[in-house]
């Protein structure tokens, strides 16, 4: 008999807890319903990390991360899904993954996601991010083949975004490409390839005069070039 009343009791006791779960997750849906339409960003972290935690699912797990990223919160966003490599990363978490380590000054980190996320979808805006990480991290050969992967492979309508001025601006993806290509050429040789890495930096000017990077690098580069001597 007593043995009967202990498992109802635990039964009892299952069926209030599936019962209060059920109750939290119809609360905290509607509550990240409501978060989302007054576009309140942290009640929507909030709401879906309660959610997450009722039912853990690798969609709201990697949908979290995002949001912390967009927030430009990238510690947050990498402490939610992890800096490894994973093969069972879905696309979107390996490129979070690539961004926040990028944004965070992980140039050797965040090489290693977006070569991952390469692997995966091909395309040129990612082989822009890889040379780019690949010259910061002085790895200038591989740097040069993204480069011509990308002059390659880049089609006339697609831009490039840049941020390093007070307004942000757009730019051909190819004259992205040859900026690359002129901070490449320059490093392999300082003394002796300014000329050259020059020309590929006035090239990418001849496509997009409105290339703020590429002008003040052109400029930094001239400056460089030793001065003749006056004669008297």
């Amino acid at each position: 008999m007593k043995k009967i009343i202990i498992l109802a009791c635990i039964a009892m006791s299952f069926s209030l807890n599936a019962q209060n779960t059920q109750e939290l997750l119809k609360h905290y849906e509607a509550y990240y319903k409501q978060m989302k339409a007054q576009g309140d960003m942290q009640g929507i972290i909030n709401g879906l990390t309660h959610l997450n935690i009722l039912m853990p699912s690798t969609e709201r797990q990697d949908t979290l991360a995002y949001l912390y990223m967009n927030d430009g919160k990238f510690v947050q966003a990498l402490n939610t899904i992890g800096v490894d490599v994973k093969e069972s990363d879905t696309d979107m978490a390996v490129e979070i993954k690539a961004v926040s380590l990028k944004s965070l000054g992980q140039p050797k980190l965040a090489i290693k996601q977006f070569e991952e996320l390469f692997k995966r979808t091909q395309n040129v805006t990612l082989t822009y991010e890889l040379a780019e990480l690949y010259i910061q991290n002085q790895n200038l050969i591989e740097a040069a083949k993204q480069v011509e992967y990308g002059l390659l492979h880049v089609e006339d309508n697609m831009q490039k975004t840049y941020y390093e001025s007070q307004q942000p601006y757009q730019v051909p993806l190819r004259a992205g490409f040859l900026y690359l290509k002129g901070l490449i050429t320059f490093n392999q040789s300082k003394e002796t390839n300014i000329d050259a890495a020059v020309s590929y930096l006035e090239q990418a000017l001849t496509i997009a005069p409105n290339f703020n990077l590429a002008y003040v690098s052109r400029s930094a580069l001239l400056g460089q070039k030793e001065q003749p001597v006056k004669k008297d």
